[in-house]
């Protein structure tokens, strides 16, 4: 599952790069992934609905398995 996670953040960081962020994956653990927004996502006022809206949408979308994103600072 772990690597199912980084292929879609992979198809995803272009556009995050594009605003100046970027994202880490931290971990994976029973349906829920845990990120670190960077760069100019990380402070962000936007950054949640970044989070929720795009990334986590891709994810429970494209993972069998992924239930939530919880945001890691």
């Amino acid at each position: 599952m772990h690597e199912q996670v980084q292929e879609v953040l992979n198809k995803l960081r272009p556009f995050l790069l594009r605003d100046g962020g970027d994202v880490e994956l931290i971990d994976v653990d029973d349906g829920v992934v845990m990120l670190r927004l960077m760069g100019a996502c990380g402070n962000c006022p936007s950054s949640a609905i970044t989070l929720k809206a795009g990334i986590e949408r891709a994810l429970t979308t494209e993972v069998p398995g992924i239930k939530e994103i919880e945001q890691v600072f």
